[in-house]
């Protein structure tokens, strides 16, 4: 390959952008008009506009993105995660356009990307299992009947998924109609297809993962393992490498499965097998992701190995330059700095970053998609940065993570560092008395933190803008006082409005998705009554009093924090 086309955003596309640069070949950066100001446009070698719109009309358009990759002369695709890395349709697509796809072939992210059919590859080499459902469920009402069967609590996945998204955990049958449906809804948003089946769901659980990396050439080796427990809606806050707190038999239990099952479907590139491991000692399969992970940056700091570059290499017909599992050298552990209010139930804060100072020192990287005064859109997902410390111990590591921690300063959105800071004092998470967090820990037992202050908008004095020709980004940069007087575009938005003790307000800014109740309808305090949908994750609007519901908002509207959406008499 000599060009590769990078068919994501953010930190990621920006991550596989200097790998490419490393492997001595040019890169393509692909952005929405909501990206057009991105950094991973900035870094890219080249970079192609794809419209605006919602995902479905950009990053997950796989026309648009096969006719930048024409039109710029690209011979290969990294898809990144999320997205399409995991669409076989998109990866055959790339081939059939006569471009090397850099990721497993098409036939295996079927098999397993499916994740029903995943659990009957493992289910064959002999991986634990957990029951669950013999395919997708077809409807909520096949999504009960199933709980009924298995019992509670119930995990309602989407088949075609991954990073939490599409995920819903039924606690009570009465709520799995209704989780169902919402898993469907985010599965749809996030990957473009909606099917889901469900699982039995282990009580407080640890979530183990092995990475795995394949060549053409009959080599397949376990990197090493993560631990990725401290997770909150599903999705993964804090993830380390090797995972601690383990027996050696549970460790070597993992890697041989993961081994066996990525054989078994003739993997190739890089992936990752997950597990799940209860309290008393049971592992039972998860999935596989057939692309690479956002916390792949833990086992390259704990291995030495470049995994994007041994991904360049498969996807180049070149063996992978290891054949067995390396020794760890160290322990590493990454923290997602997500743009989110942990004080108020991570909801995301999309808006414009004033000051992003980062740390630095002994044992500290930082893989950013942003810097200061870039913007976070509300569009797609809440991640800014991850922080990745290493030591030479997990101790060693927890101590350089705390100064880190401490050295970072972010402004202009809400993010998670207070959580993150918070969390390197909890001892369940330091493990003096043991290693005691699973995955819904923080749901369950974190004592939580304070809200973050709320943050006016701020307007830039310097207006970083461009040019497009023949589709083809070109940067220019004008101060703010030229296009004074003139009206910026509009759109049709419900504004925060003044403080009403009978208004149902939005949580969070985004859109407004579906309203639960009718117009009209009484409703109870603690009632969800509304959906609203940010940075594809759903959230709930709930009733701060009982009364008769009027609606002020209609669904599709892109609404502000605070914006009133309804009161209630």
């Amino acid at each position: 390959m000599k060009k590769l086309l990078i068919a994501n955003r953010g930190e990621i596309a920006i991550r596989i952008a200097r790998a490419a640069r490393d492997y001595g070949i040019a890169s393509v950066a692909i952005y929405s008009d909501a990206d057009a100001n991105s950094l991973h446009v900035e870094l890219a070698d080249e970079a192609f506009g794809l419209g605006s719109g919602r995902p479905a009309d950009t990053y997950l358009n796989i026309e648009k993105i096969l006719d930048v990759a024409r039109r710029a002369g690209a011979d290969a695709v990294h898809p990144g995660y999320g997205f399409l890395s995991e669409r076989a349709d998109f990866a055959q697509a790339v081939i059939d356009g006569g471009l090397t796809w850099v990721g497993p072939p098409p036939h295996v992210i079927t098999a397993l990307g499916d994740k029903v059919q995943a659990r009957r590859i493992a289910a064959k080499v002999g991986a634990p299992l957990v029951r669950g459902s013999d395919g997708p469920l077809n409807s909520a009402a096949e999504a009960v009947a199933f709980a009924k069967l298995v019992g509670m609590p119930l995990a309602i996945k989407a088949a075609f998924g991954g990073g939490g998204r599409g995920m819903k955990v039924a606690w009570k049958l009465d709520e799995v109609g209704e989780l169902f449906d919402s898993a469907v809804r985010e599965a749809t948003e996030a990957f473009g297809r909606g099917k889901c089946y469900a699982e039995q769901f282990l009580d407080k659980p640890r979530h183990i993962e092995a990475q795995v990396i394949a060549d053409s050439h009959g080599n397949t080796v376990v990197l090493g393992t993560r631990d990725c427990s401290l997770q909150r809606r599903n999705q993964k806050l804090v993830e380390e490498a090797p995972a601690p707190f383990i027996t050696e038999d549970q460790r070597a239990r993992i890697h041989d499965a993961a081994r066996a099952i990525c054989a078994e479907a003739g993997y190739s590139g890089a992936g990752t097998v997950e597990f799940l491991l209860s309290d008393n000692g049971v592992i039972s399969f998860l999935e596989v992701n057939t692309r690479l992970q956002v916390e792949h940056t833990v086992t390259e700091e704990t291995t030495g190995v470049d995994i994007v570059i041994e991904q360049l290499r498969v996807a180049d017909g070149l063996p992978l330059s290891l054949t067995e599992t390396p020794v760890p050298r160290g322990h590493a552990i990454e923290f997602r700095i997500n743009a989110e209010d942990p004080g108020r139930g991570f909801l995301p804060t999309p808006g414009l970053i004033t000051r992003f100072r980062v740390p630095a020192g002994p044992g500290i990287r930082l893989d950013a998609g942003v810097q200061t005064g870039s913007e976070i859109p509300g569009l797609y997902d809440s991640m800014m940065a991850k922080l990745i410390v290493t030591g030479a111990t997990r101790r060693e590591a927890l101590v350089r993570a705390r100064r880190a921690l401490a050295e970072f300063q972010i402004e202009g959105v809400a993010s998670v560092l207070p959580f993150h800071r918070a969390v390197l004092e909890e001892q369940d998470f330091t493990g003096e008395n043991g290693f005691k967090v699973y995955t819904n820990w923080i749901e369950t037992a974190f004592r939580g933190i304070e809200p973050a202050p709320r943050v006016d908008p701020v307007e830039s004095g310097f207006i970083r803008s461009f040019i497009e020709i023949d589709g083809k980004r070109h940067a220019i940069g004008l101060p703010a006082a030229l296009f004074s007087g003139i009206a910026a575009p509009q759109i049709t938005a419900a504004s925060a409005s003044p403080a009403n003790p009978n208004a149902v307000t939005a949580p969070m800014p985004g859109t407004l998705q579906k309203w639960l109740v009718g117009d009209g309808v009484e409703v109870t305090t603690g009632q969800a009554v509304a959906l609203i949908e940010a940075m594809k994750m759903e959230t709930q609007v709930i009733a701060s009093k009982a009364g008769r519901i009027n609606i002020t908002c209609e669904p599709g509207t892109t609404i502000a924090l605070g914006a009133e959406l309804a009161t209630i008499a």
